[in-house]
């Protein structure tokens, strides 16, 4: 089979808006050109997120740690949420990339359709049920924890929950864009949204005073605004490949929301097992007090600057795959794959030494108490080491499988190996071994080293090729 059969991207769209550009990629080899520019913008927009959650942090640390210990915790069940929208809208990316790679536009339209209407379905539920049951949630998550730090939680979290929606509606839509090979107008919109939030940030919390509940305010409006905005695109443009001309006029398509369904429950399932892990472990800081719950809040902030290129790459692996397999070239898919497990090595490699050599400069930053500084900073030496070695064959390569169908799987491995290793070894060492919270740390690492070897044996098994999608 000729690795030239690949089929990679789409017709170019009509620009319509300062947002807006072509899609470039033509019926062609992904070449380092082509790869460049899907993946830059993919990992900006991760950096970007993420550093809006930093800001975030430093601009509610004025009000205390408590104001960000109660943020911290809301964004620990809240990842678990995002976690929940990414992976219906990867169902929805695979099965459009699929059909592009094979030509057929009229089905890739048809599956972006579906992937709207399940989102917001699923996100109005969501929402309904986070409102009622929020502060449930926070005390059998997280026990018993200062009024202050419950207080900050639950005025965050009901701002975060109606927000639930637009970003379900922003994810699908940034999804889209993505398995189109444009990733530039999802990166263009998170770039406005962050200028938005620092503003609104400053007005709510530093003008007006409000704290907590001005950083809420702040991330509901900013989520309607790039949802309207990203949606609002790609219902105009009747000449884009993937449109969603026709949306208002709701009409189901049961087969195809099963493709979307396939990928995306056993993807969800996959991420809620393991966020639902993570919450669990984050009980251990919770025992060991406010020092350790705030230590860990800016330490997670810090990891996932290193986390969220790798997330790029995962990300336009999902396309490039999905593209490769709709074509048929599965010579293409090895030799893709390849090279972006490779980049997104290097990428991570570089940027935790940096995190590890500016530790002290970056720490400061958050003004943490001394204990809760020198707590952090261990945590994050654990981590730039062992998340170096092991996270990305534990969390982008799975993504060429999920891509290939072989979500299941996947599903299977990540929830086995959080249970089973993070969960119970987290407990058993910070309490039977004594540890203390640092222990999260450890298993967390064990945990990427177990995902890494088991998802590598299975792609070089090459079963994964025997999974249909569309």
């Amino acid at each position: 089979m000729s690795t030239k059969q690949i089929i990679t991207g789409v017709e170019p769209a009509i620009r319509s808006s300062p947002l807006d550009t072509p899609v470039t990629l033509t019926p062609a080899d992904w070449n380092n050109k082509k790869l460049f520019t899907l993946f830059w913008p993919l990992i900006v927009e991760q950096l970007l997120i993420v550093l809006i959650g930093i800001v975030t942090m430093v601009m509610v640390s004025s009000a205390g740690e408590h104001a960000m210990s109660g943020i911290s915790l809301v964004e620990t069940i809240n990842f678990l949420i995002i976690t929940a929208f990414n992976a219906i809208a990867t169902g929805g990316s695979v099965v459009a990339s699929q059909y592009l790679g094979r030509k057929d536009n009229k089905n890739a339209c048809c599956s972006a359709r579906q992937l709207v209407y399940i989102s917001l379905v699923i996100s109005a539920v969501l929402m309904i049920f986070t409102i009622i049951t929020r502060r449930l949630m926070l005390k059998i998550i997280f026990g018993d924890i200062a009024d202050d730090v419950m207080h900050s939680a639950d005025v965050y979290f009901l701002f975060i929950a109606l927000s639930y929606p637009f970003l379900a509606l922003y994810t699908s839509a940034a999804a889209i864009f993505r398995s189109m090979g444009n990733s530039k107008v999802p990166m263009r919109s998170v770039v406005l949204l962050n200028i938005f939030n620092i503003g609104a940030n400053a007005l709510f919390i530093y003008a007006m005073k409000m704290g907590v509940a001005g950083a809420g305010i702040s991330a509901f409006l900013g989520r309607i605004i790039v949802a309207v905005l990203l949606i609002y695109l790609l219902m105009k443009d009747k000449a884009r490949i993937i449109n969603l001309h026709g949306l208002a006029k709701i009409k189901l398509e049961t087969d195809m929301i099963k493709r979307i369904l396939n990928i995306g429950v056993p993807s969800g399932l996959e991420s809620s097992m393991f966020q639902i892990g993570k919450i669990l472990v984050t009980r251990i800081f919770t025992a060991f007090g406010t020092a350790a719950i705030a230590a860990n809040a800016v330490g997670a902030t810090i990891n996932s600057l290193a986390f969220m290129p790798g997330s790029g790459y995962g990300m336009g692996l999902l396309i490039v795959v999905g593209q490769c397999i709709g074509a048929g070239d599965y010579l293409a898919v090895k030799r893709y794959t390849k090279k972006i497990m490779i980049l997104s090595y290097l990428t991570y490699l570089f940027i935790n030494i940096n995190i590890f050599i500016f530790m002290d400069q970056i720490v400061s930053i958050f003004q943490l108490s001394p204990e809760a500084g020198e707590m952090c900073k261990l945590f994050l030496r654990v981590h730039c080491i062992t998340s170096t070695l092991f996270w990305c064959p534990s969390f982008v390569l799975p993504n060429a499988l999920k891509a290939a169908g072989d979500a299941r799987y996947v599903m299977i491995v990540a929830g086995c190996t959080m249970w089973l290793v993070r969960v119970c070894a987290a407990f058993f060492m910070a309490f039977v071994l004594g540890l203390g919270p640092v222990a999260v740390y450890i298993a967390m690492g064990l945990d990427f080293l177990s995902r890494g070897i088991l998802f590598t044996k299975r792609w070089l098994s090459g079963k994964w090729i025997e999974k249909k999608v569309i």
